[in-house]
């Protein structure tokens, strides 16, 4: 599934709620899709925003474009409170599963979930994602006790954080589709003013090292 309107399941609250309703329209018009908002201490403070093509892609100049659109925006709704560093990047190879197009694309596939909402009393998740049923993920549970309880069906919409695990097969499928960023963009990064979160090495960023001063 490649629509770039699929909605995503997995959202942010507080500050960085705010940050993504500035920035996903303006994501959206570019032709690119918001994966997440996260906003951190990191350098004080750092926003970092991810992004990708419909088709997971996201190259260094792709990351350039959206910071270049969408810091006026930020400038002119002022969502943040305090000087920031603003990072715009890709998901990485082992990306976050936002949508349920996601949990389609990237089955067969190594992941690690953490429910919002327990089910039957547990929370955390790791397995094979297997796609998706409805309004239902499905993941082949290796720690299953027995066959029955071998396919997780877990309800998308109370699925709290979503990961795929970095695993050579992984890297090799990203590389095969052309999602794995290269170490020549995993070196950049742009620095702005916002909130925070934390980087990764695995993916392109583009940072502007000036970071926005608010009055």
């Amino acid at each position: 599934m490649t629509d770039r309107t699929e909605e995503r399941l997995i959202t942010e609250s507080g500050v960085a709620a705010r940050v993504a309703a500035i920035v996903e329209p303006v994501i959206v018009d570019l032709g690119f899709r918001l994966v997440r908002v996260k906003v951190s201490g990191q350098n004080g403070c750092t926003v970092q925003i991810m992004a990708e093509r419909p088709d997971g892609t996201m190259s260094v100049a792709d990351c350039e474009t959206v910071s270049r659109a969408v810091s006026p925006a930020l400038d002119v709704d002022d969502p943040i409170d305090r000087a920031y560093h603003l990072e715009i990047s890709s998901p990485g190879i082992d990306r976050p599963l936002v949508r349920p197009g996601d949990f389609e694309r990237w089955a067969g596939h190594e992941a690690k979930i953490e429910m919002a909402v327990a089910q039957d009393g547990r929370k955390r998740y790791r397995g094979i994602v297997r796609g998706v049923d409805g309004e239902r993920a499905l993941v082949e549970l290796p720690d299953a006790k027995d066959e029955a309880e071998r396919i997780a069906r877990l309800p998308l919409a109370e699925i709290g954080e979503a990961r795929l695990v970095l695993t050579d097969e992984l890297v090799r499928e990203s590389l095969r589709r052309g999602t794995a960023p290269s170490q020549e963009g995993a070196d950049e990064t742009e620095e702005v003013e916002g909130d925070e979160d934390e980087t990764s090495d695995a993916r392109p960023s583009h940072n502007d090292n000036d970071p926005v001063t608010k009055e």
